[in-house]
């Protein structure tokens, strides 16, 4: 093992993903940090996002490029709320230079909120849509129709934004060829597709809903001939966009950039401390909103250049022109071809990984059992 050569530029942080817990209803598939909101919450929130923001600025060397709002509901906070909580981050932080994310609920858009949210320096919309068949929303328990979903979509569209349309897929009796159709139609230029996934402790999960392995994947890959075939690209398992409508925020992630995490139950990925030793850097998650309101923090977890690399490989294998095994090294300071040969050797093999010259990428079925296959090098 050599030792890692991490240029400075790669220490600084340039990514900031901040969490607004807050949702008008909980969906009955959710199980993230969300809540709805009672007296003095959000005004509570608001009061520590500032001091954790300037913590942040203090503790650590940032330059934004990209900032992701992100939830919960951002947009279901009032027009005074979100522009108090832009302003905390810009105090302390700054605003991204390329990209500036807002997750949006189709139900909370009209024109004036828009054109506020571009005149944050808002710039790219995620939409909730999920669905634009009217009996699949519901299922769901979205609180929007598929009116209000294309409405929003055309009033952020008319303001100015790219927008990223959110789909799930592998729901009961839903018509998925329709539901591409529309969304590709109205417009956007980046679309999410999910499959269904039932989490325990879920609404869902309660009821007893399932969804079959087979539905699930053929959902998986419809998804991918239908898109492709309107002219996006897949890009990453679960991202399609038009040429330039890729998301920058969401590929620092997949690139295992260092990010800051800004609010109750956001996880964070940051550089190691000084006097840190062999380790190349550090996550945290912070507590959720009561525990976080007091103060506290999460513990952070130390990375060393093993958890580095299967973590990079993790993220990385997720996008369609994989990863490079040379910048990897370089970075970890491992070889990563030789520590990692009996895992590659078996995945090639397999049929699940391609490694081409220097770059290690997942195959469409390596897509589809990408856990078992991290699994692998987890356990060499």
């Amino acid at each position: 093992m050599t030792a890692p050569v991490l240029p400075p530029s790669d220490s600084t942080i340039r990514h900031l993903y901040v969490h607004v817990p807050f949702c008008p209803s909980i969906c009955p598939y959710c199980d993230f940090h969300v809540l709805t909101r009672r007296a003095g919450l959000v005004e509570a929130y608001l009061e520590r996002i500032e001091t954790e923001a300037a913590e942040l600025a203090a503790r650590y060397d940032v330059d934004l490029d990209t900032v992701y709002l992100g939830g919960g509901t951002p947009s279901f906070l009032r027009d005074t709320e979100i522009t108090a909580l832009v302003g905390s981050v810009r105090r302390h932080l700054g605003w991204g230079r390329l990209e500036n994310t807002l997750e949006i609920n189709p139900g909370t858009v009209n024109a004036e909120r828009a054109a506020l949210w571009r005149g944050l320096g808002i710039d790219r919309a995620s939409v909730g849509v999920q669905s634009l068949d009217d009996a699949t929303l519901k299922f769901l328990g979205r609180t929007h129709d598929s009116a209000q979903a294309k409405a929003a979509v055309t009033t952020l569209l008319d303001a100015g934004f790219r927008v990223s349309g959110d789909l799930i897929t592998a729901v009961p009796g839903q018509p998925l060829e329709a539901d591409i159709a529309g969304l590709v139609a109205l417009g956007v230029g980046h679309i999410s597709a999910y499959t269904l996934t039932i989490e325990p402790g879920t609404e869902f999960a309660r009821r007893g809903v399932t969804v079959e392995e087979d539905d699930e994947r053929a959902g998986f890959e419809r998804t991918e001939e239908l898109l492709t075939a309107h002219g996006f690209e897949r890009y990453e398992i679960s991202n399609y966009a038009r040429p330039g409508q890729q998301s920058r925020h969401n590929l620092a992630y997949w690139g295992n950039r260092f990010y800051l995490g800004l609010g109750p139950g956001a996880a964070g990925h940051y550089p190691a401390q000084e006097n840190a030793g062999a380790l190349l850097g550090q996550r945290r998650t912070n507590p959720h909103l009561h525990e976080w309101l007091t103060g506290a923090v999460g513990e952070a977890q130390p990375i060393d250049a093993e958890e580095y690399v299967t973590d990079a490989l993790f993220m990385g294998l997720r996008v369609q022109k994989g990863i490079s095994l040379s910048d990897l090294t370089r970075r970890s300071g491992l070889d990563v071809e030789s520590r990692y040969a009996v895992p590659l050797k078996a995945n090639v093999a397999r049929g699940l990984l391609a490694l081409e010259g220097d770059t290690l990428r997942a195959t469409p079925q390596g897509w589809w059992a990408l856990n078992k296959v991290i699994t692998d090098f987890l356990e060499d």
